[in-house]
């Protein structure tokens, strides 16, 4: 019911047209694209927004995260527990190898005793660094950082853990050259482990060895463990020096070629140990002359 002067208010609210807040919002979002596009407006509403959602991400991330670490601590565990199975298995064999290995020294030592045979003197060492390589590239040779003043001398042995790796060759006041088995210069003589064959050893300057002649029919495998024998007065007998690799065994040939590795770490180890010289065994003592060898001599010359 109108009243005078007075119209009453439309049952429904209605504002703008559709069409005319469609093209306010768009105009809106294309400004708000271009200035933050231009003038970068919009960045702290960004960060702000990142820095509140951020304790929401992590707490998304968590069970993710701790199935991980999980995951990681079984496989881990698992590792561990095979490696210390494995390294428990070894140590029995090793402690067996090292059981049986004393007593072998205390039956050599005894077998010595009952034969009346001098045991070989012990030989003293020391433990020096290798400083650098040769500058010569054609030769294979080592400087360490021991020399005259701790009592370095030519022609003493250089060893690792290992076996045999070269020779001192050259000494300096502070320092010393040590000539590798690799070396083409460098000769060893070794014996074969299995059959006690002797031959003499050559660097190959490749990083090899050859065992040189040797007939092309020689008792010799791949595999065998060539150790010194100790011949020369320089290295101590039974240092393990080489290992055969490859035999060419050409019968147009007197001698086979044989190559073999080193087993030391001739080129790869930076601590070496050198041996003082072997001390030559004191003569034995002259049996003495009783009458009845005098009376002996004697006849001998009458006849």
């Amino acid at each position: 019911m109108n009243v005078v002067g007075h119209t009453p208010p439309p049952f429904f609210k209605r504002g703008p047209a559709p069409l005319a807040r469609l093209t306010f919002f768009v105009a809106l979002s294309v400004l708000l694209l271009v200035a933050d596009l231009r003038f970068h407006t919009l960045e702290w509403m960004r960060l702000g927004l990142a820095t509140a959602a951020w304790p929401l991400q992590q707490a998304a991330y968590l069970p993710v995260e701790a199935g991980s670490d999980l995951e990681q601590y079984f496989r881990r565990l698992t590792t561990l527990q095979g490696e210390n199975q494995n390294l428990h298995h070894q140590q029995l064999e090793t402690a067996g190898l090292l059981l049986r290995q004393h007593y072998l020294e205390d039956e050599n030592r005894r077998l010595r005793t009952l034969l009346d045979m001098q045991a070989h003197l012990p030989v003293t060492g020391q433990v020096a660094d290798i400083l650098y390589s040769s500058r010569d590239p054609f030769s294979h040779r080592v400087v360490i950082n021991k020399g005259m003043q701790q009592g370095m001398e030519d022609g003493q042995a250089v060893i690792d853990e290992l076996g045999v790796i070269g020779q001192v060759t050259r000494v300096f006041p502070l320092t010393a050259e040590v000539t590798l088995l690799t070396d083409k210069d460098q000769a060893i003589p070794i014996q074969i482990q299995r059959n006690g064959l002797r031959a003499v050893l050559a660097g190959a300057g490749n990083g090899m060895m050859e065992l040189r002649f040797l007939a092309a029919n020689a008792e010799v495998r791949v595999g065998d463990i060539l150790v010194t024998s100790g011949l020369d007065g320089v290295y101590l007998p039974g240092l393990p020096v080489a290992r055969v690799v490859k035999i060419d065994r050409d019968q147009s040939f007197s001698f086979a070629r044989i190559q073999c590795a080193p087993i030391g770490g001739v080129e790869r180890h930076g601590q070496v140990l050198v041996l003082g010289h072997r001390e030559a065994l004191p003569p034995r003592p002259e049996e003495p002359v009783g009458p009845a060898d005098t009376v002996r001599g004697k006849r001998s010359r009458r006849h």
